[in-house]
């Protein structure tokens, strides 16, 4: 795989500094946000309890803000999922990376999946929604299925992962996604992703964004 070479500052765009953990403090969300500025990443994750401080920290910035919704199951019905994206867009999320209905995906049940996610980008109003679609649990059909019904749903990115079930990230996944949706709608690469070598590999598959909380080993290998 034919993979580019980039700056630091240019791999840092591509970048969600994020930080997921239940066990994460105020000082740590407060330290993630410094370095997302300092070292310009396209934004910070976290949690929604988290929105209302990081939106603060990075107002006027132009590091966006970036909720997770129904993580790590999505299994909230499409109105639970649609108030939770309401809040944190209300607090001054940028944007807001859902968890599809898996459930509804692996019974078949395509009209849920989709409500589902158009609950969520209903009302996402200025906001960017990408759709995690946890891949590590999906057939390729699957994986093909949901991925249109996204884009169709009004979706701006998909997903690859959460981070916390039993698999990552694959570039395979990313280049199956990228010729799934088109040029016109991002793909998200998210779980795993710890080195430069990771970070390239996904980009040159068709990543147009990467979630990853080793962003400053990532971007350092690079100075």
């Amino acid at each position: 795989m034919d993979t580019k070479t980039y700056t630091q500052q240019e791999m840092a765009s591509y970048i969600d500094h994020t930080l997921l953990k239940p066990d994460a403090s105020r000082d740590d969300i407060l330290q993630i946000c410094r370095e997302a500025v300092k070292y310009r990443f396209a934004s910070v994750c976290v949690n929604p309890s988290w929105i209302p401080l990081v939106s603060k920290q990075l107002k006027g910035t132009g590091v966006k803000t970036c909720s997770v919704i129904s993580f790590p199951l999505g299994s909230e019905t499409p109105e639970m999922k649609a108030m939770e994206a309401s809040y944190v867009i209300g607090q001054g999320a940028d944007e807001v990376d859902m968890v599809i209905n898996i459930g509804a995906v692996k019974s078949g049940d395509w009209e849920l999946a989709e409500r589902d996610i158009r609950a969520v980008t209903d009302v996402k109003r200025h906001a960017l929604v990408k759709v995690i679609i946890e891949t590590c649990l999906l057939t390729e059909d699957e994986k093909v299925k949901i991925c249109k019904i996204a884009r169709q749903a009004g979706a701006d990115y998909v997903k690859t992962s959460t981070g916390f079930s039993k698999g990552g990230a694959l570039a395979s996944d990313v280049a199956l996604m990228r010729r799934t949706v088109g040029p016109g709608t991002g793909v998200k690469a998210s779980g795993g992703i710890r080195t430069l070598e990771d970070a390239q590999n996904m980009l040159a598959a068709g990543a147009t964004r990467l979630g990853a909380s080793a962003g400053i080993e990532i971007i350092s290998s690079l100075a």
